[in-house]
């Protein structure tokens, strides 16, 4: 058996995890069929490479536990520390070539992107993911898978694995309409947050503070990208109390605190001589530590 063009199975794939949402989610069916349509009419295609353990339900029903807001190890069950380094937080690496663009690519260079981001906003909205949870079903891609995959492709997995591990539909449902293996994410690791602690409101740190980033490594979702930790540097600006995601990508908890518009010197982070060369990154207080 032949297959088509990447696109025309990721298409395929788009098309049959609609069919199948829609006949779970009763008022969403209007949307998620206009969806179906358009990615089912672009093209056909065959089963996806990549075959993804999905989560069992022992895992994802296992006991509530309270995860420190701010850091510090995270175990398992059994003990163990669970490092969680993702591909997706790519900042700073080398060897991925230029980046291609095109001055004036569509939004949508294929009607499936379309549709798999129709998909993913219905499919969120269903089962009230927040931007953390979203993010997070992205970033449990297998690193091979993600790294091959386009941006939309990434929508689309995140969309049924979050589809599967709410109980609107079953990886095997997905399979069959798809006629062959449909990728979906990895496990979260990270226990579910059940207490986030207080909210804080007022700034330790302001303007001309120098600060340094804690060097963690969070099994779960984390807005901090890794080639800050350990870093110091100063803040520049003080953006208000928000919700950090670290906590709502992992339970219906929440806490608000300062974020901070902190710069780094670019020969710090990558050793490359760069003087005079500066990097702003949006980062939590509880990323944060006096320098």
């Amino acid at each position: 058996m032949t297959f088509g063009s990447v696109a025309a199975r990721v298409a395929r794939l788009t098309w049959a995890a609609g069919v199948i949402v829609m006949a779970h989610l009763g008022r969403y069916a209007a949307a998620l069929m206009v969806a179906g349509y358009a990615a089912a009419s672009s093209s056909g295609g065959g089963p996806a490479p990549h075959g993804l353990r999905r989560r069992t339900e022992q895992e994802h029903t296992g006991p509530v536990q309270w995860v420190p807001a701010w850091p510090g190890p995270v175990t398992s069950a059994d003990g163990r520390v669970v490092p969680m380094d993702g591909i997706h937080d790519l900042g700073g690496m080398q060897g991925f070539g230029a980046v291609d663009h095109l001055p004036a690519e569509p939004p949508f260079p294929g009607r499936w992107e379309a549709a798999a981001r129709a998909l993913m906003m219905i499919v969120s909205g269903a089962v009230d993911a927040s931007g953390g949870e979203f993010r997070h079903s992205i970033e449990r891609m297998d690193p091979g898978h993600y790294l091959t995959s386009s941006y939309y492709e990434h929508w689309l997995t995140g969309a049924a694995t979050l589809a599967v591990e709410h109980g609107l539909v079953t990886h095997a449902e997905l399979e069959e309409r798809a006629g062959g293996r449909f990728p979906l994410s990895g496990p979260v690791l990270a226990s579910r947050v059940a207490d986030a602690g207080p909210d804080v409101d007022e700034p330790r740190f302001g303007p001309g503070d120098r600060v340094r980033v804690h060097g963690w490594h969070p099994p779960g979702h984390t807005r901090c990208p890794g080639y800050v930790r350990g870093k110091t540097g100063t803040v520049v600006r003080v953006d208000g109390t928000h919700s950090v995601p670290d906590i709502e990508a992992h339970g219906t908890a929440r806490r608000y605190e300062p974020t901070y518009a902190v710069r780094f010197d670019a020969a710090d982070l990558w050793q490359d001589g760069q003087h005079g060369v500066s990097v702003h990154v949006d980062l939590w207080d509880s990323y944060l530590e006096p320098a």
